[in-house]
């Protein structure tokens, strides 16, 4: 699972607990600006095959954490529970998405949203 905090025009990513082993980050911290889009997405993490793992973990139904190469992006993954999961489209960064688990995955979209739309 992560946990998002926006401050000072970035948005932190920290990852949890032994999350942090599997997908080789313990944090990721992107400037509000490089923030595309955010949505709460099950779907996109219900899917089969997630891209080529390097470095990462990847046991379907339990968990998917680390980089991914899928459909020409590189994809940052951190999910467990689908139900719970959002992706942040990213532009100018390291990741062209962020998969992710959240605890509440509406309230994090709308903090993502609402840092989004102060910024403009």
């Amino acid at each position: 699972m992560v946990e998002i905090t926006v401050a000072d025009g970035k948005a932190r990513f920290r990852v949890q607990g032994w999350d942090r082993l599997w997908s080789f980050k313990s944090e990721l911290e992107i400037p509000l600006v490089h923030v595309r889009d955010v949505r709460a997405d099950a779907t996109a993490a219900r899917s089969w095959w997630h891209g080529i793992r390097a470095p990462g973990a990847n046991i379907p139904g339990v968990i998917t954490a680390g980089t991914f190469y899928q459909h020409g992006k590189r994809v940052f993954w951190d999910v467990h529970d689908p139900d719970k999961t959002i992706v942040v489209e990213l532009s100018d960064e390291r990741f062209d998405e962020l998969i992710v688990e959240v605890a509440n995955p509406a309230e994090a979209v709308q903090q993502l949203r609402g840092a989004l739309d102060r910024r403009a």
